[in-house]
């Protein structure tokens, strides 16, 4: 499998993930965004990051898979394309691109990356976050334990990547980049809904592989698994992100 079978709902993820955007304002700061450039949101969800570029002058087009978050980001006022990030069509129109939590969710990293670059212009530069090595490691553990009865490789069907800094420096290299920083971050991240709503939004399309009538089951147990780790002692939750964030430049 190369693509996750993850389904988006713009009002539950405005409701459970507005924190992606809102936890962005490092990586924005890497991409530098100048009035006038053109600039490729790839991943764009809802558009809420996107607007945000746009207010710095720049020319934004959004670009995503999931027509309901296109709808959501359109309905801003924004400019979007529908397209898989693995089959980008652009050509040499972007003096950079941006991704915030999105890339992760391929495993076709070299022909994501390949359509990366053939979007960019000469010397354009290509800015992201996503999840790196151990990016949400207990939850993945918890799911991957307690589907396994159910004869489901969670893991398979997440079809997620969360590379190293190494690793994914060289599949940039590889595409024809430069490197000019990358890094791993730590982030444990508050999850303003708690573990239900996040496990409802960011990994339906595991727990969908579980018959209906077990799926409630699941979750609760899942919930139960992780409390003793994610859920201090307040009862608010965490989730044991770990972001990876890189700029590289289209040589």
């Amino acid at each position: 499998m190369q693509q996750s079978g993850q389904v988006w709902d713009a009002k539950e993820y405005a409701a459970n993930g507005r924190f992606v955007a809102d936890l962005a304002q490092d990586v924005v700061a890497l991409l530098a965004p100048a009035p006038g450039e053109r600039i490729l949101d790839l991943g764009c969800g809802d558009g809420a990051l996107t607007e945000r570029l746009a207010a710095f002058g720049t020319d934004v087009t959004g670009c995503d898979r999931a027509p309901e978050m296109l709808a959501a980001a359109s309905a801003r006022g924004l400019r979007t394309v529908a397209a898989d990030m693995t089959a980008l069509p652009f050509a040499h129109e972007f003096d950079a691109v941006f991704s915030n939590a999105a890339l992760h969710w391929t495993r076709a990293q070299p022909t994501v990356l390949a359509g990366v670059h053939r979007a960019l212009r000469p010397g354009g530069r290509f800015v992201a976050e996503m999840g790196g090595l151990g990016n949400i490691a207990a939850i993945r553990t918890a799911l991957q334990v307690l589907l396994r009865s159910y004869g489901v490789d969670a893991e398979e069907h997440a079809a997620s990547f969360f590379p190293s800094a190494d690793e994914y420096a060289g599949l940039l290299q590889a595409a024809g980049f430069r490197v000019s920083s990358i890094a791993l971050i730590p982030r444990p991240t508050q999850l303003p809904g708690g573990m239900d709503a996040w496990l409802r939004t960011f990994r339906n399309g595991v727990l969908q592989q579980v018959p209906e009538s077990r799926r409630e089951a699941v979750i609760a147990e899942a919930v139960d698994l992780l409390w003793p780790v994610l859920c201090d002692s307040s009862g608010v939750w965490w989730a044991d992100y770990v972001r990876l964030r890189f700029r590289a430049e289209r040589e």
